[in-house]
């Protein structure tokens, strides 16, 4: 028995053994796994904190980008906002300069003062220049003297245009619409203004020293002739007086105008053409002006108007003697039926 109990007890003691070997390599197992979750948690660990380290970097990172752009923002919002200002504060001197300059230009008193040197003479000066209009200057070695005013000029065109409408009513024109001021002011001035400039590009094409309101104030003295030759013949009706007139008074005048243009231009040509050229102007619109400017202003009122027609007039009929009758006795009747 325990022999037996011996043999059994190795089988069991063996068995028991082999059991412990299976434990005991169990627990080197457990053991083992119990060390790589160890190791395998730390490298969690590790990766999550490199992580959330190169996440928090992300996040500073992100921030500095941010207050960068900020920054870059509020810079060029800075200099936005600065070059609207300055574009609002050239937009204001821009238009305070353009309204300064209409205000100047749509100003009476600025314009005044602008023409004011053309008009600032003397009547002593202005009737010294109509008397020295009517005398030629000997001298034309050098340049005359012109005044470079316009008043007298303006005031003799006036004067003229006067004188047209006076011979006009003097004559056997018969007026209509009105008077015919427009039609006498568009000549004078027309032929001032229009002669002016085309005898002063005259001159810049024969090198003549004169400028235009000195062409203007020449041309417009040297109408003093034409008015009092007009004057005079418009209320005696003298041919033969008219021709006298024509060739003293505006021949006067007129060797005024073409002396001082020769002693302003150089070479024998350029004063042939700008004297003759002048000349034939001047004479030649004194004679318009005395034959057939009236003439020319009927002729245009009968193409605007028509013909001149007597005015309709109403003439009283007789009522005759029968029908006298008639009326009475239908009058009668019917007094009598009443």
């Amino acid at each position: 028995r325990a022999a037996g109990g011996g043999g059994a007890a190795g089988p069991s003691r063996a068995g028991a053994d082999a059991v412990s070997a299976p434990a005991q390599g169990g627990g080197s197992a457990v053991i083992d796994m119990e060390n790589m979750d160890d190791t395998s948690g730390s490298s969690f660990e590790d990766m999550g904190e490199m992580h959330q380290r190169m996440k928090e970097e992300e996040e500073e990172e992100a921030e500095g980008e941010a207050g960068a752009g900020e920054e870059e923002d509020g810079e060029f919002l800075g200099m936005k906002g600065l070059r609207g200002q300055l574009g609002r504060q050239v937009a204001d001197q821009m238009w305070q300069v353009g309204k300064r300059q209409a205000s100047r230009a749509f100003s009476l008193y600025a314009n005044i003062d602008i023409l004011r040197p053309y008009f600032d003479v003397e009547p002593v000066q202005v009737r010294a220049r109509l008397l020295e209009s009517m005398i030629p200057v000997k001298m034309i070695n050098f340049p005359q003297k012109i005044a470079g005013e316009l008043y007298g000029p303006l005031m003799l065109v006036f004067t003229l245009v006067a004188i047209l409408l006076h011979g006009m009513k003097t004559s056997d024109t018969i007026i209509r619409e009105g008077t015919l001021m427009g039609t006498a002011i568009g000549t004078c001035f027309g032929y001032w203004l229009g002669v002016s400039s085309f005898m002063y590009f005259l001159a810049y094409l024969c090198n003549a020293q004169i400028t235009m309101v000195q062409m203007l104030s020449l041309l417009g003295y040297g109408l003093f002739g034409h008015c009092i030759t007009l004057f005079v013949t418009y209320n005696i009706h003298f041919h033969s007086l008219f021709y006298i007139f024509w060739l003293v008074v505006g021949g006067l005048s007129t060797l005024r105008m073409v002396a001082v243009l020769v002693s302003r231009t150089v070479g024998h040509t350029q004063r042939l053409i700008l004297c003759g050229t002048l000349a034939a102007l001047h004479m030649l619109f004194l004679l318009y002006l005395h034959f057939a400017y009236h003439k020319v202003v009927e002729g245009i009122l009968d193409t605007l108007e028509g013909p001149n027609m007597p005015p309709f007039q109403r003439v009283a009929r007789d009522i005759p003697v029968v029908s006298n009758a008639v009326l009475n006795t239908t009058a009668k009747a019917i007094a009598l039926t009443l």
